[in-house]
Formats: C-alpha cells, structure tokens, sequence
C-alpha cells in the first residue's frame, strides 16, 4: 500500500512538472510566436536560427560607432588573453558577420553545468553556421555564493561540494567575483571527511597555481585553460566579463562625441528618463522584471557590490547619503579605471548590445528583461524627441534577443564526461545533443518552473493583465 502511495506521488509530481513545462513553454511562445515551430524540431535548428546573422540593413552612424568601439575592446580582450593577432582578427570578423552575443552564463568554471551546456549550446549553433570562433559575456557582478553552496565559490565533484577558494564563510556570504584587492587561489576543499579522489587531484593539477587580485581573474584564467583541453582546438574562445565592459563604457565616455557621453552625461533629462521609465515599469503590470537595483553604477567597496542613486547630478549611496561620485565623465572614469564603479545590466546591454544592434541570448529572465531595457531607452528617447533613426533601428531589429542560456538541460556530469572521455568524445556529445528535440533537450525547464515570477507572469498571461500587443513588449 505504502509502494502505491509513492508511485502514485511520483506520478502526481511528473504531472506537476510537466503541465508546469508547458505553461512556461506557452507563456514563451505567447510573447515569441517564431519559437512555436522549433519545439518538435532539433534543438540544432533552434540553436542554428539563433546564431544566424540579423537581417542585413542600412545601420545609423550611432550604431556603428558603438559597434566600432565594441569590436576595439573585443581584439584587446582577445590580445590580453594570449590569442594571436590572427585569431583577435578572425573573432572580430565573425563576430562582425554574425553580431550574435551569448550573455547568459555568469562567471563559472567550464565544467559548472550551467556553463557548460550553455556552451555546448552556442557551438551547436556557430558549427551549425561553419563558425570557428566563439565570443561569450560571463556576468561577473555576482557573488561567490548565489544560494547555499551554489555559485562561482563552489563546485561540484563527485557529487561533493567543493569551496573553489578555500575561503571561510565570513569572506563568501555577500562578496562578489569583483572582490579585490586580495589574494585569491584554487584551493578546491571538500567540506565532508574523506571525499578526496582522483578527480580532485586531476582538477587540482589542471587550474593554475598562482595566486589572484580577484576571484574573477581566477576564474577567467582556469577558463583559459580549460577550454581547449575540454573542447579541443575547433574554436577560438573568448570570454569578456563586466571589467572589459567597464572598459566600453569607459571609452564611450571618454569620447566627447559618443553618443553614450552625450546622452548620459551631458543630456539634463536622457538619464531621468530612464530612471522614470523604470519607475512606471515597477508600478505597472510589467512589474517585477527590471527593477531599479542601482542608478546606472554599481559600488565596489570592500569586496561588496553596493547600489547607487542619482540625486542631483550626483551619484549617492542610499545606505550612508553619502557623495560617492559626481556624475560627471573625469568624476566616473577615474572610478571605473579603478574598478570602484562598475556598470550595472542596463548600461552593460545599452553598450554591448542595444546601441550597437547585437542579437543578446540570455537565461530565464533576459527573455523578458531585455525587451523592457529596450522599450524604457527608446521611451527615453522619444520624450527627448532626438535619434530617430536610432529608434526605427531599434523597432526593427531581427530577434533583438532571445532564449540562449540553459536551452539544454541534460544529467551527466560535465566533469566526468571530461575526465572520462576521449578525442572527439566532445564533438560526439555536440552532434548527439543537437540531435535531440527541443522540448527533449530543454528538460523539466527548472529554471523557470521553480521561479515565482513565471508562475505569476503565466497567470498575468492567461488573465489578459499583459499581452504582447502591449506598448511595452513593442520591442521584443
């Protein structure tokens, strides 16, 4: 009797999941009609249509520009981090034909699940295309520790938790990846008695030795390593996180005649626009995906991401009512050189993907954050009644930006399938995978079907409080 009251919870919860798959699946399709036929087909074609090229058009002079600068910053990236001059010129030329960015993943160890079918995911596209080159944004204003024992400070081996830095709980709980100035290495501790293994002291003697100013440094560099020795030498693979977008931003304004400077900076109303835009957003039935966290900047300072608000011209703490920075372009340079400014998500997509009109692929939430980013900048615009060349270019962008990142949902261990594989065994996986159906490969969908927000913007759906014929979702 007890054996059927278990197979029947069971049943009961594959139930559950399912229905809660297919409502997420129509909540998607609701507001993105072009995914529907992809659903019964390969995930390799939806991959395939993802990583293809924007539609070609007349683009204006901002966009070039902002592309221009962000292609600059793409081959000093590829430059610092060891890859020849030839192969920084061929990553900017197919990133220049393709314009496709995956932003999804945060800053993780190729080998964190979420990272690494994420990736396996972009190859399936970009091969798809006969690409040989790779460029991903790893967000890095994020904390060591996400939820417990969950992150970039730990890792899973064997199916043992492991803290990546050794660092004691006091020195992870609230600090991010940005944390610095300190030292930082793999120390890889396994919290339980007895769990060292083999695979420890092969992942130990893989990561570097040496001791870094940043988590994220430490990060970036194993990843650098890592990368040919789990994916071979098919793609030339660069990794830019928010200090190289720091750096973007920073040569915007370092330019009095960017667009972003002017606008920004020296517009009296273009950057209250934004923030009024968010605040109507918040109190409207869109609320809940894009609030207001911080003022354009985030504060570093002890090792803590801190936000900000513009009162007055000046950028304040709301914690202190301190003055941390004026709002100025030699007051926030100075700051983002030294990393105690760091831009937030919406000046990161301003200047990585909606100025210069490049396709961004996200996670759960950048599906619909994205869109609603998009519609306050050109809100902002159009009550300022300047750019309209920008805001027709930004009206009829090719799929602005999409479903990318944890498309393919799979159990096996990334980690063994590297430690136990074989030459070719990673191509083998890439074309297995994108073999299978989309509504296979996207697995049990868990980061939506646990996530509230999507119960509640379901239920938002089906009751007509929002609808894609809203204002709103006009630039999705």
């Amino acid at each position: 009797m007890r054996r059927k009251k278990k197979v029947h919870r069971e049943v009961e919860e594959l139930t559950a999941g399912a229905d809660a798959k297919q409502a997420v699946l129509g909540s998607l399709t609701a507001l993105y009609p072009w995914m529907s036929p992809y659903h019964s087909r390969p995930i390799r074609d939806y991959a395939f249509r993802l990583f293809e090229a924007p539609a070609s058009r007349s683009v204006p002079e901002i966009r070039f520009r902002a592309f221009t600068k962000l292609l600059d910053i793409i081959r000093k990236a590829a430059t610092r981090n060891g890859l020849s001059t030839d192969a920084a010129s061929e990553i900017c030329r197919d990133f220049e034909r393709r314009r496709v960015l995956q932003t999804g993943p945060h800053l993780l160890l190729l080998m964190e699940p979420e990272a690494f079918y994420t990736h396996i995911f972009s190859l399936l596209g970009l091969s798809a295309h006969g690409c040989s080159t790779y460029v991903s944004y790893a967000v890095s204003t994020v904390n060591l520790v996400e939820k417990a024992r969950k992150g970039p400070g730990w890792l899973t081996v064997d199916g043992k938790p492991i803290n990546v830095f050794g660092l004691s709980r006091s020195r992870m709980i609230g600090y991010s990846l940005l944390a610095g100035p300190e030292s930082y290495r793999f120390e890889l501790l396994p919290t339980e008695p007895n769990t060292e293994g083999e695979t420890l002291t092969l992942l130990r003697s893989l990561l570097p030795k040496t001791q870094f100013e940043r988590p994220a440094h430490a990060i970036k560099a194993a990843n650098l390593i890592l990368w040919p020795k789990m994916f071979g030498g098919r793609f030339a693979f660069l990794q830019i996180d928010d200090e190289d977008i720091a750096d973007l931003v920073a040569d915007h304004l370092s330019d009095a005649d960017s667009w972003l400077r002017m606008r920004l900076l020296d517009d009296p109303t273009f950057a209250s626009n934004i923030l009024a835009g968010l605040d109507a957003l918040a109190s409207g039935p869109w609320s809940g995906w894009l609030p207001r966290g911080t003022d354009f900047f985030w504060l570093y300072e002890n090792g803590k991401r801190l936000p900000l608000r513009l009162v007055a011209g000046e950028l304040i703490s709301p914690a202190t009512g301190m003055k941390v920075a004026c709002f100025t372009a030699s007051d926030i340079l100075e700051r983002l050189a030294n990393r105690s400014l760091i831009p937030n998500l919406l000046l990161t997509f301003l200047a990585l993907s909606i100025l210069p009109g490049v396709r961004a692929l996200g996670g759960s939430y950048q599906p619909i954050y994205y869109p609603l980013m998009r519609y306050v900048v050109c809100q902002a615009l159009e009550a300022a009644g300047v750019d309209e060349d920008l805001r027709q270019a930004l009206a009829t962008d090719d799929v602005s930006g999409a479903w990318g990142h944890r498309v393919i949902e799979y159990d096996d261990d990334p980690l063994e399938l590297f430690l136990n594989g074989t030459n070719g065994a990673m191509s083998d996986l890439i074309d297995r995978l994108g073999d299978i159906s989309f509504a296979e490969a996207c697995g049990a969908m868990k980061g939506f079907v646990t996530d509230p927000s999507w119960h509640e913007l379901h239920s938002r759906l089906r009751n007509g409080l929002v609808t894609p014929a809203d204002e709103e979702w006009a630039l999705s």
